[in-house]
């Protein structure tokens, strides 16, 4: 990892904030603290994200490089898609435009764009911007993992099709990274990811989740709010902005259904705060009037049975109770997630994301920039945070996972329930 300018532009304030995020994060390692307690240390790494820029001083004197040694963990990404469109290439602009202080991109491995859909007009468009990357940051992109070298501290982070992370977990770890980072939901089954979680424990690399609703505000705000309220019941809503024309294809292109794709986010946050696991359901209680599973025949012709919508909730075995309410049709504004927190049928706090001030900043971004993907806007904060808190993880050397970051074991916990809820909801609620 190459070493950058210090930071000798830096405030005493900016040095104290940073001072008190390190130490946050450090003190979190010798007693894993409450869900709450992990939710304060978060909130300390998003304000360093968002102070980490000082007006009128280049980003490259304004950072610390990777915490106190003064280096940068090493990343390679692993599937990038097009530019503006493809979550791997956001990953890419993030690291590339400075946006994660602890991390350094120097590779960018895209077999598609780079192999056989390198004359395709989305191809043309991604080599024009990886020769535009490569001349101004010196990124080197190439369409095989066996051109890639490993020197020194190096995080995976893979953001390809679902399908191929079982192979490219293991090749990368075979390379010699020490972390990998896997989006969601890391493999199409529970047993290919339970052969990666065996892989990775034998070599003993960490593999984290980009579950990013386990460090968005919303949801830190209203486990403050439960923590407060004992007895209470948590609600989690998830909205999209698909309209009822476009189910058919909506459930053809996400085939695993509904509960492995949309909901797994919510799924990650039952077993990542509330202990939920298929071994620690007492019942499950489908909602009925909110919900609705539909056999639909998709573009192919092939039919296929999902949910537009679906609510239920969760008691466990340790008396907790959690419910979900997830609508693929629910917004008409491009999405929203809340967390509402009822005692007694009372509801007594709510948070939602975007909130007013989040939602005029993602408007704003969106008409300046209308060909990017506007959830890029609403959860780059998310993805900072997330990037950071796993590669300061690696450059410190620690063992287990950063605080509030889902595990491969966490992504495990959600698709079994994922597996398991989808067929007893099915046959409560087929029509």
């Amino acid at each position: 990892a190459s070493v950058g300018c210090w930071a000798f532009a830096f405030s005493i304030r900016q040095m104290l904030l940073f001072a008190a995020a390190f130490l946050a994060l450090a003190g979190t390692h010798e007693s894993r603290p409450s869900a709450i307690g992990r939710s304060r240390v978060l909130n300390q790494l998003q304000q360093e994200v968002l102070n980490q820029q000082l007006p009128g001083v280049q980003p490259s004197v304004t950072c610390l490089r990777g915490g106190s040694t003064g280096a940068k963990c090493d990343v390679i990404l692993i599937g990038c898609g097009v530019p503006k469109r493809g979550m791997g290439w956001y990953h890419a602009k993030q690291l590339l435009d400075g946006d994660v202080s602890s991390a350094h991109l120097t590779t960018v491995i895209e077999p598609w764009f780079l192999g056989q859909g390198a004359d395709s007009p989305p191809g043309k468009v991604f080599a024009e911007w990886a020769t535009e990357m490569a001349a101004e940051h010196g990124t080197k992109f190439t369409s095989s993992l066996s051109d890639v070298k490993i020197s020194g501290p190096t995080m995976a982070l893979i953001s390809g099709r679902t399908a191929d992370n079982p192979r490219l977990l293991k090749q990368v770890i075979d390379l010699g990274c020490k972390a990998v980072y896997l989006e969601k939901p890391g493999a199409p089954t529970v047993a290919e990811l339970e052969d990666m979680r065996a892989y990775a424990n034998e070599k003993g690399v960490a593999v984290y989740m980009g579950y990013n609703k386990n460090v968005t505000p919303y949801v830190r705000k209203a486990l403050e709010a439960a923590k407060a309220a004992p007895g209470s019941v948590t609600t989690y809503v998830h909205n999209n902005a698909y309209k009822e024309e476009e189910l058919p294809e909506c459930f053809e292109r996400n085939a695993e259904g509904m509960l492995k794709n949309m909901a797994i986010h919510e799924l990650a946050l039952l077993a990542t705060y509330w202990g939920v696991t298929v071994d620690n359901i007492e019942t499950v209680i489908p909602d009925p009037e909110f919900s609705s599973c539909q056999t639909l025949t998709g573009p192919s012709g092939k039919e296929f049975t999902d949910f537009s919508k679906v609510g239920f909730t969760i008691e466990t075995k340790d008396g907790k109770t959690i419910s979900l309410k997830i609508d693929r049709c629910g917004s008409d504004a491009g999405g929203n997630s809340m967390a509402i927190v009822s005692k007694d049928g009372k509801e007594i706090f709510r948070a939602e994301t975007p909130d007013e001030e989040l939602q005029g900043v993602v408007t704003a971004q969106s008409q300046a920039d209308p060909e990017m993907m506007p959830y890029f806007f609403l959860q780059h904060q998310d993805y900072i945070t997330l990037k950071k808190l796993s590669t300061t993880h690696v450059l410190e050397g620690r063992e287990g996972a950063p605080e509030g970051m889902a595990t491969i074991d966490i992504a495990v916990d959600a698709l079994k329930v994922a597996e398991y809820l989808t067929p007893l909801l099915q046959k409560a609620l087929l029509k």
